[in-house]
């Protein structure tokens, strides 16, 4: 019975974060829907982690924009906001706080790497230096 509950109360909490990313106007993809998306027209990719760990490997056609600087908001005025932008991280907590940035300052269609590109290599996606 317990096990029955605690299943239920993990699949509840697991649509709701999903509806939470749907109603953020942010979607949450895993690997291979990110993939699929990134060869969509007009995308903007941007590793939002810091110099050093972009030269370090990252998905190719990617622009580093290091949401810890302080330059976070002049740079990314440089892109589209009604061209979807596509962001990740190291594993998904600096790319989730840039994609609400993002949202704040109107970009229409943002999309965030689930795990950030410590799934994506996992899965043995490419990268580039």
């Amino acid at each position: 019975m317990k096990i029955k509950v605690l299943s239920l109360m993990f699949l509840l909490l697991g649509f709701t974060s999903c509806l939470k990313n749907q109603a953020d106007g942010v979607q949450v993809l895993d690997v291979a829907t990110y993939e699929k998306k990134m060869t969509q027209p007009d995308v903007q990719l941007v590793d939002v982690r810091t110099p050093e760990e972009f030269s370090q490997g990252h998905i190719e056609n990617a622009v580093n924009i290091d949401f810890m600087a302080d330059d976070f908001d002049a740079k990314v005025a440089s892109l589209d906001k009604e061209k979807p932008v596509m962001v990740y991280c190291k594993s998904g907590g600096r790319s989730a706080k840039a994609s609400a940035r993002l949202k704040e300052l109107g970009f229409k269609t943002i999309t965030d790497l689930e795990g950030g590109i410590t799934n994506w290599t996992s899965e043995e996606k490419p990268t580039v230096k």
